[in-house]
C-alpha cells in the first residue's frame, strides 16, 4: 500500500512541475514583452558565463536543455538583433554569443517585468519555504547525478553587452 502511495505522489509530482512549468512560461511571456521567458533565460544564461565561454553547448548546459533547443533559441534572438555570435577566441570551432546594446535594453525590461512577476509568483512563500523548496530542486535537478550550474553569481551586465566597435577593430 505504502507503494502505491508514494508510485502516486511521484506521479502528481511530475505531472505538477510539468503543468506549473508551461503555466508560468505562458504567463512570463505575456508579463515580459520583447522576449519570451526562455529567450530572457537565455540572456541570463550568457551573463552568468565566463566571457570566451559563452558558447551554444554552455549555455544550452547552463539551461538544462539540448544545444538544438538553444541553437533555436538563440537564431531567433539573432534575427532580432539582441544577440551576435563571434569566432572564439579559444576554440576556432567554435563561436561564442554576445548580447548587443538592443539585446541589453530588451534584458533590462523584461528583467524588470520579471522581478514583478517573480514576486507575485512567490509572494505567499516565507524566506525559509523559499530557501527549502530552492533545495528541493536543486536534488531534483540531480536526479541523474548532473548537478545544476546555477544562476547564483552576481554578475557585471556591461561586461558580456557587444560593443561594435570593439568587434570592427578585430
Amino acid at each position: 500500500m505504502d507503494d502505491d502511495r508514494e508510485l502516486f505522489l511521484m506521479q502528481q509530482n511530475y505531472g505538477t512541475l510539468f503543468s506549473l512549468t508551461n503555466k508560468i512560461q505562458v504567463k512570463a511571456d505575456k508579463c515580459f514583452g520583447s522576449l519570451t521567458s526562455r529567450q530572457l533565460m537565455v540572456m541570463i544564461a550568457i551573463v552568468h558565463l565566463p566571457e570566451e565561454e559563452t558558447t551554444i553547448n554552455n549555455i544550452a548546459r547552463k539551461l538544462g536543455t539540448t544545444k538544438q533547443s538553444a541553437k533555436q533559441l538563440i537564431t531567433i534572438m539573432e534575427n532580432k538583433g539582441y544577440v551576435v555570435t563571434v569566432p572564439s577566441k579559444k576554440d576556432k570551432r567554435a563561436v561564442n554569443i554576445k548580447i548587443t546594446e538592443a539585446g541589453k535594453q530588451a534584458t533590462m525590461e523584461c528583467g524588470e517585468k520579471g522581478m514583478y512577476f517573480i514576486q507575485k509568483l512567490f509572494k505567499s512563500f516565507s524566506i525559509d519555504e523559499l530557501e527549502t523548496l530552492w533545495g528541493f530542486l536543486r536534488r531534483l535537478y540531480n536526479f541523474d547525478g548532473e548537478e545544476h550550474d546555477g544562476f547564483e553569481d552576481r554578475i557585471d551586465f556591461e561586461r558580456v553587452v557587444d560593443n561594435r566597435n570593439e568587434l570592427e577593430d578585430s
